[in-house]
């Protein structure tokens, strides 16, 4: 019995999972999570085989429980199941420790197919991220300006171009504000932009935020 966690801020969408998922026989929902905080709560708390988490959520999202959960349950997989397509995160992401990344778009049996996959230990790979990888390998210095950052510079500026300030960034990702302005100054030269109005219009023009 593969024991499953659901994490989506829309209780609709982990409903819908939970009676999907009770429709076959090897997956059980265990928990379920409405926030990132949560998430990793859930994670101290219950054990599970899966995480199944999507990414944009109020207060700590799925991209900052990441490394959190990761850090307390290196064994759990994690399927992040998002509505932003694979290009704009799925190759940070697997980077930072996701097992494996799917559309919202995608069929529910791909949903199950990962589950079983991530369970067995190994990454889930969709065609799409495959050839995402590809690329990657083929043009490493073409990479995307965001895609060298680390995996903290990104959620810094995720956080930043969203308009968030220092302090509430701080206190979400438990830092100094010092350390965020650091991380700031980082990504700045690495993305080669000169202003928070920079970042937010790089982030809209690549859909890495709505």
């Amino acid at each position: 019995m593969i024991k499953i966690g659901i994490v989506d801020d829309h209780a609709i969408v982990r409903s819908g999972l939970r009676q999907f998922f009770s429709e076959h026989v090897d997956l059980r929902v265990v928990g379920e999570a409405g926030t990132g905080r949560e998430a990793i709560e859930l994670v101290r708390t219950t054990e599970l085989d899966v995480l199944v988490m999507d990414l944009s959520m109020p207060g700590q999202s799925g991209i900052d429980a990441l490394a959190m959960i990761r850090a307390k349950a290196p064994d759990v997989g994690i399927l992040i199941l998002s509505g932003y397509p694979e290009e704009h995160y799925a190759m940070n992401l697997i980077r930072q420790g996701a097992s494996g990344y799917l559309n919202k778009e995608c069929e529910p049996m791909e949903i199950v197919n990962a589950i079983r996959t991530i369970s067995l230990g190994r990454r889930y790979i969709t065609p799409a991220v495959a050839e995402l990888l590809a690329r990657q390998l083929d043009r490493k210095d073409d990479a995307a300006p965001h895609e060298q950052l680390s995996e903290r510079e990104f959620q810094v500026f995720l956080k930043l171009a969203k308009g968030e300030t220092a302090g509430d960034i701080a206190k979400t990702l438990s830092l100094s504000v010092k350390t965020v302005s650091t991380y700031r100054t980082r990504l700045m030269e690495k993305m080669n932009l000169s202003s928070n109005s920079d970042l937010t219009y790089y982030a809209l023009k690549n859909k890495l935020i709505d």
